[in-house]
């Protein structure tokens, strides 16, 4: 199995985060394959930029400055999507946010920042453009979660909690709308040379040990995590829903040799 520039060819994609690392991979990675797509986030310069380069790809795109966790923002953001396009045949749900004090000095403002865009972005988004893949009788959901989601993290408790919530989430949905022909599955990744993984990790010698925590003793690529969004959207993934797609470097279980 290959991609090819037909593989989700004239399909519209909606990706949240897509300013920046993995959501940028996936919007251009997705156009390379043949879709066109709706670039959200809430930094609007970079996302004229994303938009810029799935053009280059030969595919239409949009871009929308849209906060995840604030509903009204998203109802417009979907609407906005069908009004252009006229249909939805993906989501990708990748916007994230986190940052890593210990639980103890978590202040009450930032778990509530966390569950806003990691998990109740994923729900709203989910919910608008569900509605519109129910009355299509078809689509895909693909929810980026993390690694910590199934393990948890040390100082990234909230992050992790979110995360495992959309993980529960995908496999809720992925049960209830396959009656609509609708699929919803998610990918994990690992830790990603990303610009949000720099600002947790603020040294060299911090990234140099996240990678040593990896089986496979790197970190990832945004496009290796976008490789796997472009899996689940396409037909090859018509049979799964409800699943998780870890692409982490390896699980981290015994991985020291001592």
């Amino acid at each position: 199995m290959g991609f090819s520039p037909d593989t989700l060819r004239d399909r519209v994609a909606i990706v949240t985060g897509a300013s920046q690392g993995i959501g940028r991979a996936v919007a251009i990675e997705l156009a390379k394959v043949g879709a066109h797509v709706v670039a959200c986030s809430r930094r609007r310069p970079e996302l004229e930029g994303v938009a810029a380069a799935v053009r280059a790809e030969g595919r239409r795109a949009l871009a929308v400055a849209c906060d995840v966790g604030d509903a009204i923002q998203v109802d417009q953001a979907v609407a906005r999507a069908v009004e252009v396009f006229g249909r939805i045949d993906l989501l990708v749900n990748n916007a994230g946010y986190r940052i890593r004090p210990p639980l103890e000095d978590l202040p009450r403002s930032e778990w509530d920042a966390m569950v806003a865009t990691n998990l109740t972005g994923v729900f709203l988004f989910s919910q608008a453009v569900g509605r519109v893949m129910i009355r299509q009788r078809g689509g895909k959901i693909v929810n980026v979660t993390s690694v910590a989601g199934r393990t948890g993290a040390r100082g990234m408790a909230a992050y992790a909690a979110a995360k495992a919530g959309a993980a529960v989430l995908t496999q809720s949905l992925g049960a209830e709308w396959a009656k609509y022909g609708i699929t919803v599955n998610a990918v994990a990744p690992g830790p990603v040379e990303t610009e949000g993984v720099l600002e947790v990790w603020k040294t060299p010698a911090m990234i140099a040990q996240a990678a040593r925590d990896v089986p496979l003793q790197r970190l990832g690529r945004p496009e290796e995590i976008a490789w796997a969004v472009v899996f689940l959207a396409s037909d090859q993934a018509n049979f799964m829903t409800g699943e998780t797609l870890y692409v982490s470097g390896g699980p981290r279980v015994a991985n020291r040799e001592e």
